[in-house]
């Protein structure tokens, strides 16, 4: 038998696997709280400094505090994606210890560029969570529920901290009265305590079986790994250490590695839009606070997250993708066709329905539990190039993000609502039709979904007994 994981991917799902959600997710919890809160009190930071739409430069103050979090997580993801080809214990806690200390730091922010930089260095946190954790999960997990966790612990728990964020904003600034001034401060160093609440748990995360057999080719420790898991003795005959490298499979599955980096690209590049200046451009059409918003849209994402949750391991990752993308051009592109006819402005309701339903698509019920979740570089990549194949994809993912901080602004400045939300339909489409040409179905086991099965042929189990 060559499948030497088979044990792990057959565990029941169990307290181990609850556990190992909660530690990894905290920090997907913290992403979400961060990047959204941002988005809510965008309007009132500009105030706060003074900058208005008749100040020069507005439109790039603007997506400099959006967006400057954005870009530290592409370059998070490529630094921590090296890193943690040396383990992925080794630098596990490290990503939300810079999230805290930063998130902290922006309460003191004496001025526009020291928040700029200080949300820059707080994204190379985010970026290096979004290479660590959905690994981590993944390497984790068992096969029959892979999807299910990674859906939840990664996708999900992102949305439960945006709604944390508005639920902040609504505490802090409604309720208890608090001054503008001394509110967003508030709102968006609150983000440090989920962050600093998981170090320690992280630090104690035992490392993955995979990294053990296949990169640090450990043979005793994956036997008793084994022996903890599945109560059997075992002995390894034949080298279980993976001896290829980056390019040899690279040079086999580039095509499906590259599609998954543009998935992402195009993916973010849709959500952000809405992620950043949902809560402020588009809320004020519909008549809607930040906060109001923002709760609005996580309703149709945690409906999302129900589909996802019963689906995604029983009729596939690839399906559910496509027909997110479709759901998400088409009710865009539904959005602002009612907007143009003045509907949206009359009955504010079908506006909120038919950008609600391209969230519902978007996010969990869709390509926001699959490909921004991180899944297809997990299951795509075999474990020797995991780390690198996701932090490709995490860098391509954040760069377009970072993009869409920029140019969709000035886009609906320059040309108008319309043309903005027809370029986002329009990458939607796209990103459909290149999942269902470039990107194979990957539930089941990871070896076999990543075809690093196929390297594997020579390791042979000599023993195979229970323990007394």
């Amino acid at each position: 038998m060559s499948d030497i994981f088979e044990d792990f991917d057959k565990k029941k799902f169990g307290w181990f696997h609850v556990k190992s959600i909660l530690t990894t997710g905290i920090g997907v919890f913290t992403d979400g709280y961060d990047l959204s809160s941002v988005g809510i009190v965008l309007a009132i930071v500009l105030s706060s400094y003074g900058i208005t739409k008749s100040t020069p430069g507005y439109v790039l103050y603007t997506s400099l505090i959006a967006g400057s979090a954005l870009i530290g997580a592409a370059v998070g993801a490529l630094i921590f994606g090296e890193l943690a080809r040396r383990g992925r214990k080794k630098f596990y806690g490290v990503d939300v210890l810079i999230l805290g200390i930063f998130a902290f730091l922006q309460i003191f922010a004496i001025n526009v560029y020291a928040l700029i930089i200080i949300r820059l260095i707080l994204g190379i946190g985010v970026g290096a969570d979004y290479v660590m954790s959905p690994m981590i999960m993944g390497e984790h997990a068992n096969a029959k529920d892979r999807g299910k966790t990674i859906g939840f612990g990664f996708g999900m728990m992102w949305g439960f901290g945006a709604l944390l964020a508005a639920f902040a904003y609504m505490i802090s600034g409604p309720i208890l009265g608090v001054s503008d001034a001394i509110l967003w401060r508030i709102v968006l160093a609150l983000g440090a305590v989920p962050a600093l609440a998981v170090v320690y748990l992280r630090r104690k995360m035992p490392e993955t079986p995979r990294f053990i057999a296949r990169i640090a080719g450990d043979k005793k420790s994956f036997e008793d790994e084994v022996k903890y898991v599945a109560n059997r003795q075992i002995k390894i005959e034949g080298n279980i250490k993976d001896e290829h490298g980056f390019r040899y499979y690279f040079h086999k599955y580039r095509r499906e590695y590259v599609a998954a980096m543009l998935l992402w690209f195009f993916y973010d590049q849709i959500a952000y839009a809405g992620i950043l200046f949902g809560p402020t451009l588009i809320a004020s059409k519909l008549g809607l606070s930040p906060d109001a918003w923002t709760y609005l849209m996580e309703v149709f994402t945690l409906v999302g997250g129900i589909v996802m949750l019963s689906l995604i391991d029983r009729k596939g990752r690839k399906l559910l993708q496509i027909l997110g993308f479709i759901g998400m051009g088409a009710f865009l592109l539904l959005f602002d066709g009612l907007k143009s006819v003045g509907i949206v402005a009359a009955f504010p309701i079908a506006g909120m329905l038919a950008y609600g339903l391209g969230m519902h698509f978007s996010n969990q019920a869709g390509p926001g539990s699959i490909t921004a979740s991180g899944m297809y570089g997990v299951e795509l990549a075999p474990t020797k190039i995991r780390s690198q194949i996701q932090s490709y994809t995490v860098a391509s993912g954040r760069t377009g993000a970072s993009l869409a901080s920029f140019v969709f602004p000035a886009v609906f400045a320059a040309f108008g609502e319309s043309v903005a939300f027809y370029y986002l339909s329009a990458l939607a489409i796209i990103a459909a039709v290149v999942t269902f040409v470039f990107i194979p179905e990957t539930k089941g086991s990871l070896e076999e979904s990543s075809n690093e099965i196929k390297e594997m042929k020579s390791i042979k189990i000599a023993e195979d007994q229970p323990v007394r």
